[in-house]
C-alpha cells in the first residue's frame, strides 16, 4: 500500500499548536505514512514536536469561517476556500496527552485530519513504523529478543533434575500462543502434553513459570480445563499436575475466576479441576476484572484526571466510581497469595482463569517480583517481562488497539498491562531501595505498549510475530533499553539488593494514583518530577564520590 494515497495535504504553513506544559507556537505541520511533524518557525526556535500516528487515540475536529461560512462551488463542482476559514483538531493520544492543532483553512484541515483518522488505524502489522525503524546506534543482535524462556531453564540449574525444556511446540502446532520452547516435568513425554493441550483452552496446557529457588516450589499457568457440562476428565492433564507437585502432601490452584463464574463457565465447555480427580490440589478462588470492566475502568479514572472543576468531592467520587485503584488491590492482593502459597506454605501452584493470556500473567509476574530478588534488577524485570507476556500469548495488538479516548466501540481492548505497570509501581513506591529500576522504565513501558518504533508488542502471539518476520525486520526494545546511553535513565540509583520477599500492603491508604502516568501532563507532575531529577542526580553523584 503506498500510503500517499491517504495524504492529501502533506504539509501546512502558519499552524498554531497548543500542547500540555508549553507556550502555543506557529509553525509547519507535515504529515508522513507514520508521523506527525510540527517544527516551530518562530525566531530563534528550532523546537520540533514529532509524533508517531500510532499513539493518536482519537481526533476531534470543527470548523469555522471568521467572517461567515458560505460554500463556494468551481465549475468542475471543487468547493473553494473562503479567505477567513479555520479549523482546529484537537488530538488524543494514547499516553493522555491532548494536543490542539489550529490550521488554517477548512479544506487544508480535513484533508488533514482524514489522513490522521486512515493512517492511524491500519491494522496491516506489517505496514506499521517498526518495519521501517532503522536506528543507526543498534547493533544486529538488537533485532532478537532476551530469549527468555531458554535462557531461563538454562541459568536455574535445580531445575534439570526434575524439569525438561520441551519443543513440543516447536511449530506452533500444539499451542499457538505458547512460544516454541516451555518447561514441563520430566516425566510427561510430549504424546502426554498434546494430549493434555486438547483438555486445556486454547491448548494452554500446564508449563512452569518460575523456580523458587529457595525451596524448589514452582508457579504454573495453563488456560481452564474444559470438563463442560458433563464433567469430563483428562488422565493426562491429571497426571501431568501430580508430578508437579511429586513428594509434596498439596497444591494450590489460584483461580482468577470467582465460584458463580467458574459454574457458568462449564455450560459453555469450560470448567475447573474437580476435588475428585485433583483431591491433592487445593481450588482458591479470587474473581479478577479483565476485558471491558477494566477497559470501562481506565476511561472513568482518565475522564476523572481531566476533570478540571477543581472541586475535590467531585474529584474522589470520581476517582472511587472508576474501581481503578479496587483493580490495582485486587492484583496486589491475589499474587500476594500465590507467593504466600509458594514462599510462606511451601508449597507450588497453578495460576489460571479462562484464557490464561491476560490475569494468569498479570499474578505470575507481580508473585515473581514480590520473592524473587532476580526479577528486581533492571535486566531480570525486562527478561520477567519477555517471558511472563511477550513470549507467554498476551494479544498486545488486540488489547492496546484503543487507549481511554477512543469513541471506536469496544472490542478486545484491556488495559491489562497497564494494570500490571500501576502494580509495580506501587510496589515501587513502598520498597524504594528494593527494585533495580526507576519510574521513567515503567512510564516508558506505557508508552510503548500503546505505540512503538520497535516490534516487541506488536501482534497478539509469538506465533503472528514468527509469521510475519516481526523478529528478523524489526528491533527489540528491550535490547534498546539495556543500551549503556539508555540504561542509566532506567536505574535506580536508591537500590540496595535483598534477598527477602517484599510484602505489599493493600490497604486503601496504601495505595495511591500513579500520578506520574495519569497525570504526567499537568503542571504540578512536571515540577515534581523536576525535583526527583534533581535529587536522582545528587545520589549519583553521592555515589561516585564514595566510590572515590
Amino acid at each position: 500500500m503506498e500510503f500517499s494515497e491517504h495524504i492529501k495535504t502533506a504539509n501546512v504553513e502558519d499552524v498554531e499548536l497548543r500542547q500540555p506544559l508549553h507556550p502555543p507556537s506557529r509553525g509547519t505541520l507535515c504529515i508522513t505514512g507514520h508521523h506527525l511533524l510540527f517544527s516551530d518557525r518562530e525566531e530563534g526556535s528550532s523546537r520540533q514536536v514529532l509524533l508517531l500516528l500510532r499513539n493518536i487515540d482519537a481526533i476531534e475536529k470543527s470548523v469555522e469561517n471568521l467572517l461567515g461560512y458560505t460554500s463556494f462551488f468551481s465549475h468542475a463542482g471543487h468547493s473553494e476556500r473562503t479567505s477567513g476559514s479555520s479549523g482546529t483538531i484537537t488530538i488524543k493520544c494514547k499516553d493522555l496527552r491532548v494536543l490542539q492543532l489550529d490550521i488554517p483553512g477548512m479544506e487544508q484541515c480535513l484533508n488533514i485530519a482524514h489522513s490522521i483518522e486512515t493512517l492511524s488505524c491500519l491494522d496491516n502489522v506489517s505496514e506499521m513504523y517498526p518495519f521501517f525503524y532503522r536506528p543507526t546506534d543498534l547493533n544486529p543482535q538488537s533485532h532478537r529478543g532476551l530469549s527468555a524462556m531458554e535462557t531461563y531453564y538454562g541459568q536455574t540449574k535445580e531445575l534439570h533434575e526434575r524439569w525438561r525444556l520441551s519443543s513440543v511446540n516447536r511449530a506452533y502446532s500444539v499451542c499457538p500462543s505458547y512460544p516454541p520452547a516451555v518447561i514441563v516435568p520430566n516425566s510427561t513425554d510430549d504424546d502426554v502434553l498434546k494430549r493434555v493441550a486438547k483438555f486445556r483452552q486454547g491448548g494452554r496446557f500446564p508449563v512452569l513459570c518460575y523456580y523458587h529457588r529457595k525451596n524448589g516450589m514452582v508457579i504454573m499457568r495453563s488456560s481452564q480445563p474444559l470438563t463442560g457440562a458433563n464433567r469430563k476428565r483428562c488422565k493426562e492433564d491429571e497426571l501431568l499436575l501430580q508430578a508437579v507437585i511429586d513428594g509434596s502432601d498439596k497444591g494450590y490452584i489460584i483461580d482468577t475466576r470467582s465460584s458463580q463464574q467458574v459454574q457458568q463457565a462449564r455450560i459453555t465447555g469450560g470448567g475447573f479441576e474437580s476435588k475428585s480427580f485433583y483431591d491433592r490440589w487445593k481450588r482458591l478462588h479470587r474473581q479478577m476484572e479483565k476485558g471491558k470492566a477494566l477497559q470501562e475502568s481506565l476511561i472513568k479514572l482518565v475522564e476523572a484526571c481531566s476533570d478540571e472543576s477543581h472541586n475535590m468531592d467531585r474529584w474522589l467520587s470520581k476517582l472511587e466510581n472508576s474501581k481503578w485503584l479496587s483493580h490495582v488491590q485486587t492484583a496486589l492482593s491475589t499474587a500476594g497469595l500465590l507467593a504466600e502459597c509458594v514462599e510462606r506454605d511451601g508449597h507450588s501452584a497453578l495460576v489460571h482463569g479462562s484464557e490464561g493470556t491476560d490475569c494468569s500473567l498479570l499474578i505470575s509476574t507481580l508473585a515473581q517480583l514480590i520473592m524473587d530478588p532476580c526479577c528486581r534488577t533492571l535486566e531480570g524485570f525486562l527478561g520477567l517481562l519477555e517471558r511472563e507476556w511477550v513470549e507467554a500469548g498476551h494479544p498486545f495488538q488486540q488489547r492496546c488497539a484503543h487507549s481511554a479516548y477512543s469513541h471506536a466501540r469496544l472490542q478486545q481492548e484491556s488495559p491489562v498491562f497497564l494494570l500490571l505497570l500501576d502494580c509495580v509501581w506501587q510496589l515501587w513506591r513502598q520498597f524504594p531501595l528494593a527494585l533495580g529500576f526507576s519510574e521513567a522504565l515503567l512510564l516508558r513501558l506505557a508508552t510503548e505498549v500503546y505505540a512503538s518504533d520497535y516490534g516487541t508488542f506488536l501482534c497478539n502471539s509469538d506465533q503472528e510475530r514468527s509469521a510475519l518476520g516481526v523478529k528478523e525486520n524489526t528491533y527489540c526494545l528491550f535490547r534498546a533499553l539495556l543500551r549503556p546511553t539508555e540504561r542509566d535513565i532506567y536505574l535506580n540509583p536508591l537500590y540496595e539488593p535483598t534477598e527477602l520477599a517484599i510484602w505489599p500492603s493493600v490497604h486503601p491508604q496504601s495505595l495511591q494514583l500513579w500520578k506520574g502516568f495519569f497525570l504526567r501532563w499537568t503542571q504540578q507532575t512536571r515540577h515534581l518530577e523536576e525535583v526527583q531529577e534533581e535529587i536522582r542526580n545528587m545520589v549519583i553523584e553521592w555515589g561516585k564520590l564514595a566510590l572515590s
